[in-house]
């Protein structure tokens, strides 16, 4: 099955190129993937993804997409998990080479994120800042990066694109990260 560059996000189109040169070990987890949109591109593309969401009906969905791809995505996986779960620390103990998150702030997660992503591994990261509220929801500061944040969350970290600002159509408020986790010294 083929997805299309037109579905999946332009930050991660344009950074296609990082995750192929990645020697994908763990594979890619679409955090909070929602319908898998950013997921199933990468799948089209031989890069293995688990997509990980608490909505049961968007997994299926999901498997059914991957069902129909064929061989290029055997390595691919569904996660049902609720991020959200109080005291809960659904990372801890697991190893991503890359972690892609689009439209999603959970912030206990920062912490969690930062350790599952294996050294030498990528995050790339957008969602809404502050700055949403102008064109509506979301507009609760809980799920608003305040500006700077979330490139002072993964400083230290080799920073290889970064962007906060307005984008358009749809019109929206958001900061941009792709960074390389450090390697060990």
């Amino acid at each position: 099955m083929s997805h299309s560059n037109a579905s999946a996000s332009s930050l991660l189109v344009t950074n296609i190129p990082l995750l192929e040169s990645l020697r994908i070990e763990y594979g890619v987890l679409d955090l909070a993937c929602g319908q898998g949109r950013n997921g199933l591109f990468l799948t089209s593309r031989n890069v293995p993804v688990i997509f990980a969401d608490n909505s049961e009906a968007h997994l299926q969905s999901i498997t059914s997409a991957l069902e129909a791809g064929g061989d290029e995505t055997k390595c691919s996986e569904c996660w049902q998990i609720d991020f959200e779960v109080e005291g809960s620390n659904p990372l801890v103990g697991k190893r991503f080479d890359a972690i892609m998150v689009f439209n999603y702030l959970h912030r206990p997660l920062f912490a969690q994120i930062r350790e599952a992503i294996r050294p030498g591994g990528l995050l790339i990261y957008e969602t809404f800042t502050v700055n949403q509220k102008q064109f509506g929801r979301p507009n609760n500061l809980d799920f608003l990066l305040q500006l700077g944040e979330l490139a002072q969350e993964f400083s230290g970290w080799e920073i290889l694109q970064e962007f906060e600002g307005v984008l358009f159509d749809p019109d929206r408020a958001v900061a941009q990260l792709v960074a390389r986790k450090p390697t060990k010294k």
